[in-house]
């Protein structure tokens, strides 16, 4: 029998570092409880998880009702990122979080006499709470901001950090430049990236990226079935907070991800299952037309999806944010750059031009409130 699961009030700032290593110590499981969340939203999670009692940041501990018991060694439940459905508790052990702590600090070369860790993306969401959990786990120095802005992460680095973990949309508002290295996740890496950038994958369930640069980290191995992703790693989660089991009886997790093995030995992911497009029978990727048009000067941001359409039963729609200044491109003129890498059954039929896409708290577009 495990402790107690005490969902904490995940705000950007050493309060909840401070609570995470107190529950650790008393022998508990966290679970980091978004702030921003709606109080319906928030009242449906904290229902789904069942943690024994939530502490706010201000004010009384309260204790809640059917609390769910947690098991020997769990550390951790954190909510995945909802974007292929309803958000699920994922339940994470000291093993598999300390796993991914000494896997990707090794990967980095991580010297904790001289690293600093800036954590900035939202503790809620895993790509936030991995920095947390991999600098306190390996002893390394950590310093928090509730946000990645300027002034933020200009004040971190002069306070000596060198490491952190941004997703995309960041970074064209943040010098990173003095940064040794900046994991990339979350969301579609730009090709353009900065050299001291690192395009990571993974998942809630995998506890951190397992792969960087499109190489799975030691320990890790990556299997592609019938095009879909399968991971195997010691920093795989135990279950979901209802019990259901994270990977099968031989230890393979099935990310719901498309992808391949290129000729290089490096993983190329083409998106998730669910988000492919069949048009006139052939399967569109959003994440590789993605790439494509996001190269264009007057394109600051662009997701693809499917339309209904009567002759294809399915169209390629590119919804796209115009940089500040300039109009969004023309449907032939992004067809036409589509067509110098894609398949010509991968150019967008349709244009729709938005001020702004809808992201989930973790930087993933939302695509169900595109339209």
């Amino acid at each position: 029998m495990g402790g107690r699961l005490i969902a904490v009030e995940a705000v950007g700032d050493d309060w909840f570092v401070d609570q995470v290593t107190a529950i650790w110590a008393g022998g508990d499981a966290v679970f980091p409880l978004d702030p921003r969340l709606p109080e319906p939203a928030r009242n449906a999670q904290l229902s789904q998880v069942a943690p024994d009692v939530l502490r706010p940041r201000d004010g009384a501990e309260l204790r809640l009702g059917d609390s769910v018991d947690t098991g020997d060694g769990d550390a951790l439940v954190i909510a995945t990122s909802g974007s292929s459905g309803d958000p699920k508790g994922v339940v994470h052990t000291h093993e598999s979080l300390m796993a991914s702590a000494e896997i990707t600090s090794n990967a980095l070369h991580v010297d904790a006499s001289r690293d600093r860790w800036l954590a900035c993306l939202p503790f809620a969401h895993i790509g936030g709470f991995s920095v947390l959990s991999r600098a306190v786990l390996t002893g390394t120095p950590l310093l928090v901001a509730p946000r990645p802005t300027a002034k933020a992460v200009m004040h971190a680095v002069a306070a000596g950090a060198t490491r952190t973990s941004l997703v995309p949309a960041a970074l064209a508002g943040v010098d990173i430049d003095p940064f040794e290295t900046v994991l990339l996740g979350g969301s579609r890496i730009p090709d353009n990236r900065p050299p001291n950038t690192i395009a990571t994958y993974g998942s809630t369930e995998t506890g951190s990226g397992v792969v960087y640069d499109g190489r799975a980290l030691a320990g890790v191995e990556i299997e592609i079935v019938e095009d879909l992703i399968k991971v195997k790693s010691p920093t795989l989660a135990r279950c979901y907070r209802d019990g259901t089991a994270i990977a099968d009886d031989d230890g393979w997790f099935d990310s719901g991800d498309a992808g391949r093995i290129d000729s290089n030995g490096l993983l190329v992911v083409y998106g998730r299952v669910g988000d492919v497009i069949v048009s006139g029978g052939e399967k569109v990727w959003p994440a590789a037309v993605e790439a494509v048009l996001g190269r264009h000067s007057d394109i600051e941001d662009v997701a693809v999806l499917g339309r209904p359409d009567e002759r294809w039963g399915e169209g390629v729609e590119a919804v796209v944010v115009a940089k500040p200044g300039r109009s969004a491109p023309t449907l032939a003129a992004l067809r036409s750059l589509a067509k110098d890498s894609l398949p010509s059954y991968a150019a967008p039929q349709f244009v729709v031009a938005v001020d702004k896409l809808p992201r989930l708290p973790g930087g993933k577009v939302d695509r169900k409130r595109i339209h």
